[in-house]
């Protein structure tokens, strides 16, 4: 069937669990993009630019300690799923392994957060939103998306997030109408996620027959060990990913800065590509992997080869398009926006030439080197962005973006090669090799 894969009809094509995974996925993203450009405004007219402010300061400190919370299961959960999908015994295992591991990672956060908060007086200007804010680390921390992502089953928990957003855009609507009320914002986003995960969970242990039970503190530490090197991954490319903008505030002035932030947004938004393919296909991967390799050699390679043409496809439509995307979202046309979105309009396509590198990574669950690369690459992107914004402002922190996309798409292929040299080379062989062109 995989043989096939390129020769399947639409409605075959549709049903394929991979594409389901991807377009479930997609449209998570695509309706939280939605949902916070609706909010957007609504804010901004309902508790000001001000305080709208400061609740953003709050959301990115969660994001940090959301990172925590996750502690990498986000990567190793969906695997450990796909390995066991008929087993409901080991299913039940993980999942109450993950989710207790969780909770306790986002009940240690809350109490630093208010310890910082309420012994040493730090974030002033935005303790209350902050506080009222710690909700969403439970949010996370019970959020089953990764378990369905594992079973390939993504309709019902996309539905979901639907929900949980309209729930969230409803709080505000009803409640929210004045500065003081601001403290709410989070909360209600933390509350109806929390919500919405319990209806899930329920399912879970109704429909799927799935036991949720607390295991052992041995098993909760042993599971944090295994998952170190995912973490420690995890938290530097969160430092990457959002770091470039924080080097570039200390060069440029504010227009500057706000004129690269809108491209920027546009990019980031544009690099979820390779990463929700990656999230969608490697359950199935990591089946093939250990079930049949010559079936995940053939996958891997026409997920690969797809990717890439879909990618040149959005880099060549974001460089042209870019003069109407800046005056959609600016409301004028700012040539520097325009000429900092043509760089990064390469950032999906340099972004999916690694997506063979980390389906590979993931299946054969090298932690090590998922760890070792990140490190590499972020001390590459501070170092370089440090250096390009210093001497040419937001410019060179596009190009440091860029060269970062190709520093790590080198730095995983030497690893992988170093550590796993007949599967790199056998992948590789097989995806641009003409002796294996079928």
């Amino acid at each position: 069937m995989l043989e096939r894969f390129t020769s399947l009809s639409f409605s075959q094509l549709i049903r394929h669990k991979s594409i389901q995974n991807f377009i479930f996925l997609l449209f998570i993203q695509s309706s939280n993009i939605l949902i916070s450009l609706m909010v957007m405004p609504l804010l901004i007219q309902s508790i000001g630019v001000d305080q709208f402010g400061l609740v953003s300061l709050a959301i990115s400190v969660i994001l940090i300690a959301n990172v925590f919370v996750g502690f990498g299961y986000n990567l190793s959960g969906p695997r450990e799923v796909a390995l066991n999908q008929k087993d409901q015994q080991a299913l039940s295992d993980i999942l109450s392994n993950v989710i207790f591991s969780k909770l306790l990672l986002a009940t240690v956060a809350t109490l630093c957060l208010a310890v910082a908060i309420l012994g040493f007086d730090l974030f002033p200007e935005y303790q209350v939103i902050l506080i009222y804010s710690l909700l969403m680390l439970f949010s996370e921390a019970t959020l089953p998306v990764w378990f369905f992502q594992g079973l390939e089953k993504m309709k019902l928990v996309s539905v979901a997030n639907v929900f949980s957003k309209l729930l969230y855009l409803l709080g505000i609507v009803l409640f929210v109408q004045a500065p003081e009320d601001a403290k709410w914002v989070n909360f209600f986003f933390g509350g109806s996620a929390l919500l919405i995960n319990f209806f899930l969970l329920a399912y879970v242990h109704i429909e799927l027959g799935i036991r949720l039970y607390h295991p052992s503190l041995g098993r909760i530490f042993r599971s944090y060990r295994n998952n170190i090197y995912l973490f420690l991954s995890a938290l530097t490319s969160h430092i990457s990913t959002n770091g470039g903008i924080v080097i570039l505030s200390f060069f440029a002035s504010a227009p500057v800065l706000g004129m690269y932030s809108l491209a920027e947004r546009v990019s980031m938004v544009l690099r979820m590509f390779p990463t929700i393919i990656i999230q969608a296909v490697f359950p199935n991967a990591s089946k093939l992997y250990q079930n049949d390799r010559e079936s995940f050699y053939r996958f891997l390679k026409k997920i690969y080869r797809t990717a890439l043409f879909l990618a040149i496809l959005i880099t060549i439509s974001t460089y042209v398009m870019a003069p109407v995307i800046v005056k959609v979202l600016a409301k004028s046309q700012m040539q520097e926006s325009i000429a900092f979105l043509r760089i990064l309009a390469f950032v999906p396509l340099f972004g999916t030439i690694n997506i063979a590198n980390m389906v590979l990574i993931l299946v054969m669950d090298q932690k090590k080197i998922l760890f070792n690369s990140s490190w590499i690459f972020c001390f590459y992107m501070i170092i370089t962005a440090s250096v390009l914004s210093y001497l040419f402002n937001g410019i060179g922190l596009a190009y440091s973006l860029l060269s970062t996309e190709l520093v790590i798409f080198a730095v995983c292929s030497v690893l992988i090669h170093k550590k796993k040299p007949d599967i790199f080379n056998e992948f590789y062989r097989r995806a641009f090799g003409s002796h294996y062109s079928g």
